[in-house]
C-alpha cells in the first residue's frame, strides 16, 4: 500500500515526499479502488517511466526555489533615457502659445506613430550633437551621448533632398521670414505677393522655426524648419526642404546651439 506523510500546508514548498511499495494489504476492509485511482493520476503526473522500474522506491520531490526571467528573448536593447520633452504624445502634440502665436494641437493618432517625437539607440554611430536626416526613412536624428538618440519624424521634396552630404546648421530663426524662389513663383504666380518676403505666422511654410543648413560657409538655400502641414510627415511633397511638426521643431531648435554639423543622405 502506499502513504502520503504529513506535510506543508497547501501551495507551500517543497511538495511532500512519496513513498511506494508493491505490497498491498488483502485485508477485507480496503477499498483499493480510490488508492489504484489516485495511484494512476501520481503515476501520470509524475511520469511512470520512472515509478515502475522498481517495485519498492522513495521519491523525493525537494528542489530549490526557481528564479524565473521574463523577460522576452530575442530582442535586448539597453534602458532608455527619460527625458522631460519626450513624453506622452497628447502632451508632446497639445496646443500651446509660442512667442506669441497659438500652435493648433496635432491630431497625433492620425499620425503613424514611428514619426513621433522619441528616444531611440542611435543608429547613426555619429557624435553627440549631430543631426542626421535619413532621407529614404524619413527620419531626423539628433544623436545624444551614451549611445542615444532623438529622432523625429520628417516630411521631403517630391523629388527627393537635391542635396546630401555634410555641412553645417549656421544659424536658426524663430517664426522666420519665407522668401519664395523665383522658380517656384513662376510655376504659382499667386505667390508674387510674397517675392519680398512672407512674415512669420501660422500660414508660413517656414513654420515655427528655421535652421539654416551652409555647406563651406555658403547657404545651401536648405532649411530644416516647422510646417502646419503636418499630415505631410513621412511623405515627398512640395519642396525640397526638410520639414517637420511644428511641435516637434521648437523642440529641436531648443537642443540646438550654436553651429552644429548635419548630414543628410
Amino acid at each position: 500500500m502506499h502513504s502520503i506523510q504529513p506535510g506543508p500546508a497547501p501551495g507551500a514548498w517543497p511538495p511532500p515526499r512519496i513513498e511506494w511499495n508493491c505490497a498491498v494489504s488483502k485485508s477485507p476492509k480496503s477499498d483499493l479502488t480510490p488508492q489504484l485511482a489516485s495511484r494512476r493520476k501520481v503515476l501520470f503526473g509524475l511520469g511512470a517511466a520512472g515509478l515502475v522500474a522498481g517495485c519498492s522506491r522513495s521519491l523525493d520531490f525537494e528542489m530549490p526555489a526557481m528564479g524565473l526571467d521574463n523577460m522576452a528573448t530575442g530582442s535586448v536593447r539597453p534602458q532608455i533615457s527619460v527625458d522631460k520633452q519626450v513624453t506622452s504624445p497628447n502632451v508632446m502634440y497639445a496646443s500651446f502659445t509660442d512667442e506669441g502665436y497659438q500652435l493648433p494641437e496635432i491630431p497625433f493618432a492620425k499620425v503613424d506613430p514611428k514619426f513621433r517625437r522619441q528616444i531611440v539607440v542611435d543608429p547613426t554611430g555619429e557624435a553627440p550633437g549631430t543631426i542626421v536626416v535619413k532621407l529614404q526613412e524619413r527620419f531626423l536624428y539628433l544623436v545624444q551621448p551614451g549611445g542615444e538618440a532623438i529622432r523625429y519624424g520628417v516630411g521631403i521634396g517630391r523629388d527627393g533632398f537635391l542635396w546630401n552630404g555634410r555641412a553645417n546648421i549656421q544659424y536658426g530663426k524663430k517664426w522666420p521670414t519665407w522668401t519664395p524662389p523665383r522658380e517656384m513663383i513662376a510655376r504659382k504666380p499667386e505667390l508674387v505677393k510674397w517675392a519680398g518676403g512672407q512674415p512669420g505666422g501660422l500660414d508660413n511654410p517656414l513654420g515655427a522655426r528655421a535652421l539654416y543648413i551652409y555647406k563651406d560657409g555658403q547657404d545651401t538655400g536648405y532649411r530644416v524648419h516647422g510646417s502646419p502641414e503636418w499630415w505631410t510627415i513621412g511623405q515627398a511633397m512640395s519642396s525640397g526642404c526638410v520639414r517637420m511638426i511644428n511641435q516637434d521643431v521648437i523642440d529641436l531648435y531648443s537642443r540646438v546651439n550654436g553651429k552644429t554639423p548635419i548630414v543628410v543622405g
